[in-house]
């Protein structure tokens, strides 16, 4: 897809690889809704930043667990640009628990975790289709994880969201064919502000460090990495669709030894 010109939605794109993602989009030409529920300053930076690439840029605050508030930025968009291209669910919620500590996740927990993940993912797929469908050659691409195809990460309810993602992506990808392509990215670890505030300090950096010394491709995830991922998704090969990738830097093949000091 040739993205010049063309309109895109970025759910919780005011961090992260939802904001880099947007930046990427926006160096391609691609006009850009920057989103965010409660980090209203780094969206205004995430949004500057498109800005300065040349892009048309509308900031807008959204919870996607809202039905209206996903309806809202479809219509904001359309009426903005007169279309929209591309939509991208970036958007992500999480309930961290300790391993084997069933207790520590509520029904509320699943709830809240699943609003997001899934349901927010699903109202915002639904309220673009129509422009999109009309449009004829959309793209949707879905910020999933690693944790849903392996049963790790901060929680059950985390990895069982992002499992019920990736099933949602082959089901819409099936009958939105061949008009919309959908698809997701499974990240593994990736460092990010919200990964360390999720890990604390500490932990984090140990990550950052245990990834570049025994990960196969030797080197730590960082969310530019991912966003280049999602944005080869869009803008790359037209016959891929219904894909659920994983982004695990090589440890399916097992870890590397880190070299003696």
């Amino acid at each position: 897809m040739d993205l010049q010109g063309r309109a895109a939605i970025v759910t919780g794109s005011a961090t992260g690889i939802g904001a880099e993602t947007a930046k990427l989009l926006a160096e391609m030409g691609c006009n850009v809704v920057v989103n965010y529920s409660r980090s209203k300053t780094e969206a205004e930076e995430t949004a500057d930043e498109c800005r300065l690439a040349g892009a048309d840029v509308l900031l807008l605050a959204g919870d996607v667990s809202k039905d209206e508030d996903c309806r809202a930025m479809a219509k904001a968009a359309l009426d903005k640009w007169g279309r929209i291209d591309v939509l991208v669910n970036s958007a992500g919620r999480t309930k961290a628990a300790t391993p084997g500590d069933y207790e520590s996740l509520s029904a509320q927990d699943f709830h809240d975790v699943y609003a997001v993940n899934v349901i927010g993912a699903y109202q915002m797929i639904r309220a673009v289709v129509p422009t999109m469908k009309a449009a004829g050659n959309g793209a949707i691409v879905s910020v999933s994880a690693l944790a849903a195809l392996t049963g790790e990460g901060s929680s059950i309810a985390y990895a069982a969201s992002k499992g019920a993602l990736n099933s949602m992506t082959i089901s819409f990808a099936r009958q939105l064919a061949p008009h919309i392509r959908v698809n997701a990215v499974c990240p593994g670890f990736v460092a990010t502000r919200w990964m360390k505030n999720l890990l604390g300090e500490e932990k984090f950096n140990e990550r950052i460090r245990g990834m570049a010394e025994t990960t196969p491709v030797g080197k730590t995830a960082f969310a530019e990495d991912i966003a280049e991922i999602v944005l080869w998704y869009i803008a790359g090969p037209d016959l891929i669709t219904g894909e659920v990738v994983p982004v695990d830097y090589g440890t399916r093949f097992g870890m590397r030894t880190p070299a003696p000091k």
